[in-house]
């Protein structure tokens, strides 16, 4: 999951505040960001319920080509037209692996303390795929596209995810025994590309077993790869295990580029208040400092959240404290 940036490059970074709480929280991860000892340079896009109300479309043309042209991208959050966002932003940039962590972190209500496991989702097709749905005259009908091709490149990528980061066991989780054809396919690559990574334990399980076993063992699981709408409900099943949706980071990974954000949205309600919780942004930027192969300025800011969380003196509402989204990121800033 790295580039071949170094220490010495100036990086070009791809910045999307967004709606809502996504504009507090990237402020906030700027500010960290800048705390750090690295050559960034921000280049800002619009996108979002705003930018449609301001200029007609959500995702202009303009901002697609700045983040076309940047090593990396950070998004912050968008309200309802978050699908016209990030799923074309996704498609535009060929951003084919989903990858959410589900981690436990101390004071954040996870319901074991050794969860830690990261979900890898296939990105590009599945039953998420624009214009393959549409009304018939008895109701609706949507296409499940599963190619060999994509399945085999989020496989792969998922069990060098493993290797390279010291994970012993992916998990394939499909439902084959009802979508023999769709999911036997998936199943059957599978084993095929695990075949390349013999000193890596495989094993499978149907959808909903694996829902289960999310609630009654999630400490067995170490890298989970699926398709793309089972990859979505599990991630968020997964946010549940450790808290809730305020501490989960996200990144989307192609070829040629990658987008980094929080999964908790726009958050209206509480907009402008200046109350929100900024790390799963900061968090978003933790994997993005890992893609850009910046592992230990990345250590750094995890340790940071980690000791902030420990301590648990300087916390949002959200995490049972009083601290606004600015003393959260003072407090990160003097922990680094």
């Amino acid at each position: 999951m790295n580039t071949s940036k170094t220490k010495e490059n100036k990086y070009n970074i791809a910045v999307i505040p967004g709606d809502g709480i996504g504009r507090e929280v990237m402020e906030a991860t700027i500010s960290v960001l800048d705390a750090l000892n690295l050559d960034f340079d921000y280049v800002y896009g619009e996108a979002g319920d705003e930018c449609l109300e301001k200029t007609g479309t959500a995702l202009p043309e303009e901002t697609i080509e700045i983040v076309r042209a940047a090593d990396a991208c950070l998004f912050g959050a968008a309200g309802e037209t978050a699908a016209d966002v990030i799923v074309k932003l996704r498609q535009e940039m060929k951003m084919f692996a989903n990858l959410r962590p589900v981690k436990a972190y101390p004071n954040t209500n996870s319901i074991r303390d050794d969860i830690d496991f990261m979900i890898v989702r296939e990105n590009t097709e599945g039953l998420y795929i624009a214009d393959q749905e549409k009304l018939t005259d008895e109701g609706a009908v949507a296409k499940r596209i599963i190619t060999r091709e994509a399945e085999s490149r989020i496989i792969d990528y998922a069990f060098k995810y493993a290797e390279e980061n010291g994970k012993s066991k992916v998990t394939g989780v499909h439902k084959a025994n009802v979508l023999k054809k769709s999911d036997g396919l998936f199943r059957e690559i599978f084993y095929e590309v695990g075949q390349n990574y013999p000193d890596i334990e495989k094993e499978d399980f149907y959808v909903d077993a694996t829902a289960m076993y999310l609630i009654t063992q999630p400490q067995n699981f170490e890298v989970i790869v699926t398709t793309n709408l089972f990859g979505d409900i599990l991630s968020d099943e997964g946010a549940g295990l450790v808290g809730g949706l305020g501490l989960i980071p996200s990144a989307n990974i192609g070829n040629d580029g990658a987008l980094f954000e929080p999964v908790h949205g726009s958050a209206p309600d509480i907009a402008g208040k200046g109350i929100a919780n900024p790390i799963a942004m900061m968090l978003s930027a933790v994997m993005m400092l890992r893609y850009l192969g910046e592992v230990d300025a990345a250590d750094k800011v995890d340790n940071a959240i980690l000791k902030l969380l420990t301590d648990a003196k300087v916390l949002t509402g959200d995490l049972g404290g009083k601290a606004t989204t600015k003393e959260v990121t003072e407090e990160i800033i003097s922990l680094l």
